[in-house]
């Protein structure tokens, strides 16, 4: 037999645990006192709790949290209808309370989940996913097309189910994202995992990415979310109230990009990296000019200029961003590996991402220091109603 180790099982229910107790006793009581203020206080600070159930899944329309997690799972071989099923029931309940501040079920560690932090989870399916259900799958539900400038990297490829787990606490998102994906591991394989975050910010500064740029300056505002965000079912009846998601992670080429000078680095974006202003305004929010030139009858802002070549040319070239930087270990040789989750949420990819992109790959001055690594086109579910799950009208209608 094996001898037992010094801090063993027994020890801890024997005269150890007496000797621990009292090691304890002996530091004081407020220890034990103090836990239960701490906890009092993570509920109060970190308590405010987003609805899970409604007609749309949260942590779309929500304030972006200061931290996102996706999570890309494959679907195990063998697995069918029966499967996706069991995944997203079990998924709507731990998420159901998870999000308001309540252990999951077999949660091993409860005392985790107290204070959500704004949590959201917010599930999505992938082509993969659409076992003997291919007439339900949108047009739209398929690899972007091959663009020049990708350069995609094994390690990021499209997956059957996504996750997208945020919150304003690092500790809450890394708590949802192990108890949701140990619980289906039997029948979903970990295919990668995306930590992003967009730093802290006051209420309706805009955040800035890891190159200094200011990055989401140009949401649709006011933004009409059943025009251009969520589904109406005409295509496809069990869709309304769901989306699409489109998740692009964007490598930073940061060694180049800090030997560019700010007024080069300007003209690549065709906004004033300090403010955020476009070249022909003197605020952020001011209406870009791409007609106005200089004295010398020059462009003020290039027409490959970044901002340029991504403004819409119709109304309907507009989605909902949620972009997350991040920044991760660099592989060896190497000093980053940084850059940005570029996440985008519209009814038909085809009609409002695809065209937008098309012009960015053909020719953006951007392009020179940026890289797409990664790629993937996801199905965002209905929200559920309380009683349900998760993809309930997708499954048994």
């Amino acid at each position: 037999m094996a001898p037992e180790s010094g801090l063993s099982r027994r020890g801890l229910l024997g005269g150890g645990a007496l000797a621990l107790g009292a090691g304890l006793a002996g530091a004081g009581l407020g220890w034990g006192a103090g836990s239960a203020t701490a906890s009092s206080d993570a509920v109060a600070i970190g308590g405010e709790r987003v609805p899970f159930f409604g007609p749309h899944q949260a942590g779309i329309t929500t304030d972006p949290q200061s931290f996102a997690t996706f999570v890309g799972l494959d679907l195990r071989a063998g697995s069918d209808r029966e499967s996706l099923t069991r995944i997203l029931r079990l998924w709507t309940e731990d998420a159901g309370r998870l999000t308001q501040g309540r252990p999951a079920l077999a949660d091993r560690e409860p005392e985790l989940a107290d204070a959500p932090w704004r949590l959201t989870v917010t599930v999505g399916l992938g082509p993969g996913a659409f076992v003997g259900l291919a007439d339900k799958r949108p047009e739209w539900l398929r690899p972007l097309p091959a663009f020049p400038i990708d350069a995609f990297d094994v390690r990021w490829p499209g997956t059957d189910l996504v996750l997208q787990v945020c919150a304003d606490d690092p500790m809450a998102a890394a708590h949802a994202v192990r108890v949701l994906t140990k619980n289906v591991c039997s029948m979903a394989a970990l295919t990668w995992v995306q930590r992003g975050f967009r730093g802290t910010r006051p209420a309706g500064v805009t955040m800035r990415n890891l190159m200094g740029q200011v990055d989401g300056t140009v949401q649709p505002a006011p933004i009409d979310h059943d025009a251009l965000v969520w589904d109406d079912g005409a295509a496809q009846p069990w869709l309304k109230g769901g989306t699409s998601l489109v998740l692009r992670r964007i490598r930073m080429e940061m060694d180049t990009w800090d030997e560019v000078d700010t007024p080069l680095r300007n003209l690549v974006l065709g906004r004033e990296q300090t403010s955020g202003a476009p070249l022909t305004g003197s605020a952020e929010r001011d209406a870009p000019d791409f007609t106005a030139t200089d004295a010398n009858g020059i462009i003020v802002i290039p027409p490959a200029s970044h901002i340029a070549r991504a403004h819409r040319r119709t109304d309907r070239e507009q989605f909902l961003r949620r972009a997350y930087n991040y920044d991760d270990p660099p592989p060896p040789g190497e000093t980053s590996d940084t850059g940005l989750l570029f996440a985008t949420y519209q009814q038909d990819v085809d009609a409002q991402f695809l065209p937008v992109q098309q012009r960015l790959a053909e020719q953006d001055a951007l392009n020179e220091w940026t890289t797409p690594v990664g790629s993937a086109v996801y199905v965002i579910l209905p929200g559920a109603q309380p009683g349900g799950y998760l993809g309930q009208s997708l499954l048994e209608d």
